[in-house]
């Protein structure tokens, strides 16, 4: 791996921001300190000013393989990533065939091995008839274990209550909790499907999947978690409603958390006549309250984590009405850029957007070396440029391979000068260097 030196940078990093020059030695951090002097390295950054940060560690990805390369690939969707300062994942089971047996993982990991440009983890996925295999899982192995307790197709979902409480009481890791509950939500669906047919417009989706159907789920995961003692990650939270359910205090401290995704802090249901089916995702993007207290909850520990849940379809599949659409939209080229406008605004400080997307993300799922601007840590670094003038996102190439965003005719303050991936530059003044090889996050079991 070649050496990196980057000077005059501004450093962000466990609550504070420093002006200091850091070297790149055998995929590490081999030195931070104010000047670095007398080295030479195979490249070297000028800075100038622009902001380091840790890489974003996207604790939930869809990127579609194996099964649907129509709509993504590891390699497409993980170029997308580290254009967008991303430089580590963990991907969801609910692929084709499902990880949820071994060989399904291994597979997996061997994909990633041969076409990652970012560092990647997987989740294992439960069923009704693996749960077995879950209770005997290796926690070094596996990113986390994921259960849809709701919304979820074919056999992983997962709302039988003893099956529930089989699992929560045998997981061997950290358990990750999609919460809605189907049967309010089918409910809902017959209801507005009488009134209109075929013909429901995605604005209803808040009101089909309600704040009702989630607080229900989400209030019996938390449950079953203290029952059991359960290490409980409970994902994308999109109502006010539910924050109350999850302690206001430092991660370390508890052993239930959660996580707010990109999209529900940046939309809301004023979006639905621009964006339609293309904001269709679930848990649904829901009102400007739930949205802000969200935001507002961030300046707290109620929320410990911001990923994506990057989940990309293609524009044709969005194009049919509300009802046969699949939910979900690609969210990592930009996910980054559009988090840093809500400190632009004045919503978010950025040491705590750090926090969010890095720190707390490599301490909650355990993994080694990674989420901080630490001596002999791995260098997973991204630079950000702050732009004299808005940018259209419009004007930048799209590197997800269904080739649309949600973000069209939005323009950012930030974008991203530069990724590094463990020591190796990823994107680089907008070129990106295939090159680059992603490594296996290494998770440490708690004890």
């Amino acid at each position: 791996m070649s050496s990196v030196l980057i000077r005059n940078a501004r450093l962000v990093n466990e609550g504070r921001i420093v002006d200091a020059d850091l070297l790149v030695a055998h995929g590490r951090i081999e030195k931070i300190a104010g000047s670095i002097q007398g080295r030479n390295a195979s490249v070297e950054i000028d800075a100038a000013g622009q902001w380091l940060l840790p890489g974003m560690i996207d604790d939930q990805v869809h990127f579609r393989e194996p099964g649907a390369p129509h709509k993504a690939s590891i390699a497409s969707e993980s170029r997308a990533a580290v254009a967008g300062g991303i430089t580590s994942y963990m991907d969801m089971p609910n692929t084709h065939p499902a990880t949820l047996d071994l060989n399904a993982l291994a597979d997996k990991k061997s994909r990633a091995a041969r076409s990652s440009v970012a560092n990647y983890g997987f989740h294992f996925g439960v069923s009704k008839d693996n749960l077995e295999t879950v209770a005997r899982l290796d926690p070094r192995e596996v990113a986390g274990v994921k259960v849809f307790m709701g919304a979820s197709t074919g056999d992983m979902l997962v709302d039988d209550p003893l099956l529930l409480e089989r699992l929560f009481a045998c997981v061997p890791t950290v358990l990750l909790a999609h919460c809605e509950h189907t049967p309010s939500i089918l409910a809902n669906e017959a209801q507005f499907r009488a009134r209109y047919g075929d013909l429901i417009s995605p604005a209803l989706h808040p009101q089909i999947r309600n704040v009702e159907a989630c607080f229900r789920s989400s209030s019996l995961a938390v449950e079953l978690a203290r029952r059991f003692g359960t290490r409980l990650h409970v994902l994308h939270l999109s109502s006010a409603r539910e924050l109350a359910l999850f302690e206001d205090k430092p991660q370390a401290e508890k052993h239930i958390s959660a996580e707010v995704c990109v999209h529900h802090l940046v939309f809301d249901d004023r979006d639905y006549p621009a964006l339609g089916n293309r904001i269709k995702c679930n848990p649904a993007i829901k009102s400007q309250a739930d949205r802000d207290a969200l935001r507002q909850a961030l300046l707290g520990n109620r929320l410990d984590v911001i990923g994506t849940d990057h989940a990309p379809h293609t524009l044709e599949e969005k194009s049919v009405p509300y009802s046969q659409a699949p939910s979900g939209l690609p969210l990592v080229q930009h996910a980054l850029p559009a988090l840093l406008e809500l400190v632009e605004q004045g919503l978010l400080p950025l040491t705590r957007l750090v926090e969010k997307t890095s720190h707390a993300v490599a301490e909650l799922f355990a993994i080694s070396e990674r989420g901080y601007l630490r001596e002999g840590y791995w260098a997973d670094l991204v630079l950000i440029e702050r732009l004299a003038q808005p940018r259209a996102v419009d004007l930048d190439p799209l590197l997800a391979h269904c080739q649309w965003t949600p973000f069209s005719g939005r323009a950012f303050h930030h974008r991203v000068a530069t990724t590094l991936v463990s020591g190796q530059l990823a994107w680089h003044q907008g070129r990106l260097f295939d090159d680059c090889q992603g490594l296996p996050l290494s998770f440490t079991p708690r004890r």
